[in-house]
């Protein structure tokens, strides 16, 4: 048997990520003890790998219970589907780095590049549907306009801002690590931080900062980029924090 914190240390993840987990019915303690504390067993820790690997494929936490519950989940078929999966993964990411292998040596030689070989490894069908979700969510109006924006911006000021925002990422993943509430002072200036960052394409309102927030943690790509991967439930704090910025301070 394993406590809480073994469990969450040996996969990564926070251990009120586990309490979560159990509060919903995703993943309940093999047993807890007259002192409260939480008990893992090996079939939990197949379980929790089962929940990690679909969070690492895109799935919602309501649709990976549905499946692990289904009388018919079979978890080898799963592990197989799984490495399939990620396979697959791995090739496009083959793709992806070989473009910005591409794209860095340009830019550092100062050397132009076919407009094709800027996109390569990203399905077409993936960049039109990132740009369809935009304009729905936001409406064509701003989209293009951001879209305008960043078309103008020089190579070093979009550097300048990729590195903002990655450092911005760091900041909210080690508060939501440390257990901070989105609330507080800390974790509200990272989000005032972020909201500056946003303003680079377009000057949303509260509605819209808010509305942000929503697709962080319902889109699958985006709760990626936050969660990754050994910190889920990072965006839905990143989310909380930003409604509560937009309520404050928009």
């Amino acid at each position: 048997m394993r406590t809480v914190r073994q469990v969450a240390k040996a996969a990564r993840i926070s251990v009120r990520t586990l309490h979560h987990y159990d509060a919903i019915g995703l993943l309940r303690p093999a047993h807890v003890g007259a002192n409260g504390y939480r008990y893992y067993s090996r079939t939990e820790l197949l379980r929790l790998q089962q929940i990690l690997f679909y969070r690492e494929l895109g799935l919602a936490l309501g649709e990976i219970g549905s499946i692990l519950d289904d009388p018919a989940f079979d978890p080898l078929v799963a592990l197989r589907s799984h490495r399939d999966a990620l396979g697959a993964r791995i090739d496009q990411y083959r793709d992806l780095i070989r473009t910005i292998d591409r794209t860095i040596a340009s830019l550092e030689k100062d050397e132009t590049m076919e407009d094709n070989d800027y996109y390569a490894g990203i399905a077409p069908e993936t960049r039109e549907r990132w740009e369809r979700e935009a304009v729905a969510f936001w409406g064509e109006d701003k989209v293009y306009a951001a879209q305008a924006k960043a078309r103008s911006m020089s190579r070093e000021q979009v550097a300048q801002i990729q590195a903002e925002m990655e450092a911005i990422r760091g900041e909210f993943q080690r508060l939501f690590a440390e257990g901070v509430e989105p609330g507080s002072d800390a974790a509200q200036a990272v989000t005032a931080r972020h909201y500056r960052w946003v303003c680079h394409s377009w000057n949303p309102d509260a509605a819209a900062f808010r509305g942000l927030g929503r697709v962080y943690v319902e889109n699958p790509e985006f709760r990626g980029t936050y969660d990754d991967g050994a910190l889920p439930g990072t965006a839905a704090f990143i989310a909380e924090a930003m409604a509560i910025y937009a309520d404050r301070s928009l």
